[in-house]
């Protein structure tokens, strides 16, 4: 895979994490900072490092299948693994600003 390919590929993944939410939280998972590797290998296979905002979040089957269902639609992307860590444990300040503003944490 060209280095270009892979920077489109990694664009389009951010691309879509952005329209995924945890219900509970009105803003994305990626400007929550809950994204902590994207990595896509040669054979276009995707990996996914993620955490949630807390180990026992109710939401947490949801908001990784609505993940793995949206970007499986990705062209291009041949397999998607999202592994769900806690380490290092997520804080308020993972956050993007616009994810602080929108919470009111500015």
């Amino acid at each position: 895979m060209t280095p270009e390919k892979r920077l489109e590929l990694e664009e389009k993944v951010i691309s879509i994490l952005r329209t995924v939410f945890d219900p509970e939280i009105p803003v994305d998972i990626y400007s929550l900072g809950l994204i902590y590797k994207i990595d896509i290998n040669d054979d276009a296979d995707l990996t996914i490092d993620m955490t949630m905002t807390a180990p026992n979040c109710p939401m947490a089957d949801f908001i990784v299948d609505d993940a793995r269902y949206k970007l499986e639609s990705i062209d291009g992307i041949k397999s998607v693994t999202i592994n769900i860590v806690f380490e290092p444990e997520w804080t308020k300040d993972m956050m993007s600003e616009e994810a602080k503003l929108e919470l009111g944490f500015l």
